[in-house]
């Protein structure tokens, strides 16, 4: 009997293990939601101006770019008159911002007030926006394979930088001279020479396809590219254009963010779930977690002063658009409750 009681026990033991799943190590927790009325259809990327804590939100499906007020957490205003608009940065601290639109070409500055100061034609398809604070360039990626460069203040156009296929996600160097681009269609990573506005690189993406989102480890080195086909984060070396890991990923990616305080990645998929990705050092990384978001939730942004993770929920079905919020290990501050 004491034999038959020490398995049953054995047993339960087993059983409870194999039950429990695995740690999540993730910095991730939900926090609350901020819900975009009047929204409809795909939603693209985003910015910040952290000094009016304002969020405008690319409703690229919608035609209009929506202004969330961070403090209250809830909609503060609504731009109209962008044909899909793709890709948006925050000039500076003047609070004037910049919007690309790819249907109708054009890419718009606006001031502090969200009052139009100037217009920019014929950037068919104009997507990612980054502005260069040190020379105050603003570069658009657009059309079959360029990036315009823009006088910030004068707002207009200085010059193209010729690429092999359109531009998704880029990232300029914050010491160096150098741009990083995903060209998916040419299934590499093109780097650029700011200072004579040419491509000195291209580095080969072998292990995945469908290069989209990007963002830049400067100090360790590292470039994190999110691929779709398969979907895969792959770590390269910016000194070699080298890839030194690659970490199996959500689905449908079109955004992807480092914390450098937690040293986690944060990449955002369309099948409903946020990747996260611990860096142990510059060369060693594991899946900490998969945060579950909604279907087609792809794009986010992740405001590192806040220690938040903003994920774009589209409307589908009972679902309804909405921002939904992620505090991190280095949340600054508590998130605001949805009115």
């Amino acid at each position: 009997m004491r034999t038959i009681a020490l398995l049953a026990l054995l047993a339960l033991t087993v059983t409870c293990c194999l039950a429990e799943p695995p740690a999540d190590k993730s910095s991730l927790r939900r926090a609350t939601a901020i819900r975009l009325e009047g929204v409809e259809g795909r939603i693209d990327h985003m910015a910040v101006d952290g000094r009016r804590q304002l969020l405008y939100v690319a409703a690229l499906g919608n035609n209009t770019v929506e202004v969330i007020d961070l403090k209250a957490g809830k909609q503060a205003g609504r731009i109209e008159g962008p044909k899909k608009p793709q890709g948006i940065c925050v000039v500076g601290e003047s609070g004037q911002f910049v919007v690309a639109s790819g249907e109708d070409g054009k890419c718009r500055k606006f001031d502090a007030d969200q009052k139009l100061l100037g217009t920019i034609d014929s950037l068919d398809d104009a997507d990612n926006v980054r502005y260069d604070a040190q020379a105050r360039q603003v570069y658009v990626g657009y059309g079959e394979g360029a990036l315009a460069v823009i006088d910030a203040e004068k707002f207009t156009k200085l010059a193209d930088i010729k690429l092999a296929g359109h531009p998704e996600s880029f990232q300029l160097e914050a010491k160096g001279k150098r741009i990083f681009v995903n060209v998916p269609d040419a299934g590499h990573v093109a780097v650029v020479d700011r200072a004579t506005r040419t491509v000195a690189a291209t580095w080969e993406i072998k292990e995945a396809r469908a290069n989209f989102p990007m963002v830049l480890d400067e100090p360790n080195g590292r470039l994190f590219i999110g691929c779709r086909k398969p979907a895969k984060l792959l770590v390269l070396d910016t000194g070699s254009g080298r890839t030194v890991a690659a970490i199996d990923i959500a689905g449908d990616t079109d955004d992807v963010f480092f914390d450098a305080v937690s040293k986690q990645i944060y990449v955002s998929g369309g099948e409903g779930r946020v990747t996260v990705i611990s860096q142990t050092n510059a060369d060693t990384y594991e899946v900490a977690g998969q945060v579950v978001t909604a279907p087609g939730a792809r794009t986010s942004f992740f405001v590192a002063e806040l220690g938040m993770l903003y994920v774009a929920v589209p409307h589908h079905g009972e679902q309804k658009a909405e921002l939904r919020l992620f505090a991190t290990a280095g949340q600054t501050s508590s998130p605001p409750k949805a009115p």
